[in-house]
């Protein structure tokens, strides 16, 4: 089973921004390294949310753009998406799905209601996968 690795530093990070962005969803990419089914969080890259929406969010072209460049400047990859869920519980909305479709890769979202973070990925249909921490 493929599973995520967030520092305690890394959420502390993430819950920081969406607090801040409050009461939209809030945004990052996560790069890292993969090792056999691990996905281990090295970089995160904190970004806007264009929506500026408590339902909705966009990266901009500029930020995933920036991203890219970081992927090659510190050889890293991209291995996950992050954003907030302000007022509800942290499991993918219909949204997400469509865009965990065009971006397969690990999605963490934290619930703004019960402080938790959950990692999800869509194979033929969507599954939690464990966060762990170092």
């Amino acid at each position: 089973m493929q599973k995520i690795i967030l520092t305690k530093v890394q959420k502390q990070i993430l819950s920081n921004h969406a607090n801040k962005e409050k009461p939209n969803e809030s945004c990052a990419i996560l790069l890292g390294t993969e090792k056999g089914d691990k996905s281990k969080v090295e970089k995160v890259f904190l970004t806007k949310n264009t929506d500026q929406s408590p339902v909705n969010f966009t990266i901009s072209a500029e930020q995933r753009l920036e991203a890219d460049k970081m992927e090659k400047e510190l050889k890293l990859k991209i291995i996950g998406i992050f954003h907030s869920h302000p007022d509800s519980k942290a499991y993918p909305s219909s949204t997400d799905k469509k865009f965990m479709d065009l971006n397969p890769v690990v999605w963490v979202i934290f619930s703004g209601i019960s402080k938790d973070f959950k990692a999800y990925v869509l194979e033929s249909e969507i599954s939690e996968i464990p966060i762990e921490s170092e």
